[in-house]
Formats: C-alpha cells, structure tokens, sequence
C-alpha cells in the first residue's frame, strides 16, 4: 500500500491571515473586556458591600424575629395540646386506680367476711352498742353507789 502523500504547506493566503488576525483581536478585544467588567464588578461590589452587608443583616434580623414569633406560637400550640392531653391521661389514670382500689377493698372486705372477721359497719353497729350499753351501766351504777352510801354511813356510826 501506498502512503497518501500530503501537499505542502506553504504561507497562508494573505485574505486568510487577515481573517485569523482579525478574529483574533476580536477575541482579545472581548477578552480585554470581560476582564474591565469583572474588575468593575469588584470595585462596585467593594463600594456597596458595606451597605449589602447592613441590608442583609437588617433582612436577617427581621427574618430571625418572624421566625422566632412563628416558632414560639406553635411551641405554646404544641406544649398546650400535651397539657391537655397530660390532663386527660392523669384524669384516666386517676379513674382507673380508684376502680382497681374498689375492687381490691371489696375483694379484701369478701375474704374477711369468710374467715368470720367482721366489716367496718358491723364494727360500727358494735361500738353503738358498746356507748349504748356503757351509759345503761353508768346509770345502774349511780343508783346502786346511791343506795350503798346510807348503808356505808350507817355503819361508821
């Protein structure tokens, strides 16, 4: 196989180069350019940071006590809603132990009854009975003490 041959090169037309020096002043005159704008921004940016800076931080606090509002009402919203559903459960509770505590008294008063011990009204009944039954004597016994005194003096003499 033959290798293709490659033409020479020689110079470039000249309405070539002048084309190619064309674009590329072109395109160093953009270059040149974009680097003023940027330098222009900096030097702006520069001069205005300082009032940036202020604007934004004024922004930011005014943003910072917005948020802060918003966050404190739903925190009382939520800490309200757990208040009241604490209070509900605490109520529950409460109703659940005082049944439990039913239950066991009566539980506790039925094995009592069983092994023949007696109940708070039958202690009750008793003790009545008890004051009743003590005042009967006292009485009795203020008649008796009565009569045994003439006796008891009759027989010093």
């Amino acid at each position: 196989m033959a290798k293709p041959r490659l033409k020479a090169r020689g110079k470039p037309a000249p309405a070539a180069a002048n084309d190619v020096r064309g674009i590329s002043k072109t395109v160093m005159d953009s270059a040149q350019q974009i680097w003023l704008a940027g330098l222009g921004a900096f030097a702006k940016a520069q001069q205005e940071g300082g009032k940036l800076f202020e604007a934004l931080v004024k922004e930011g606090t005014a943003l910072d006590a917005k948020t802060r509002k918003f966050t404190e009402a739903r925190m009382n919203e939520a800490r309200g809603n757990v208040e009241t559903t604490l209070g509900q459960v605490r109520e529950r509770s409460q109703e659940t132990w005082d049944k439990l505590e039913k239950v066991f008294e009566d539980r506790v008063s039925k094995a009592l009854g069983r092994l023949g011990i007696p109940g708070q009204a039958e202690l009750a009944a008793l003790s009545s009975r008890v004051d009743e039954l003590s005042r009967e004597v006292r009485k009795l016994g203020g008649k008796a003490a009565a009569a045994k005194r003439p006796a008891a003096k009759r027989a010093a003499k």
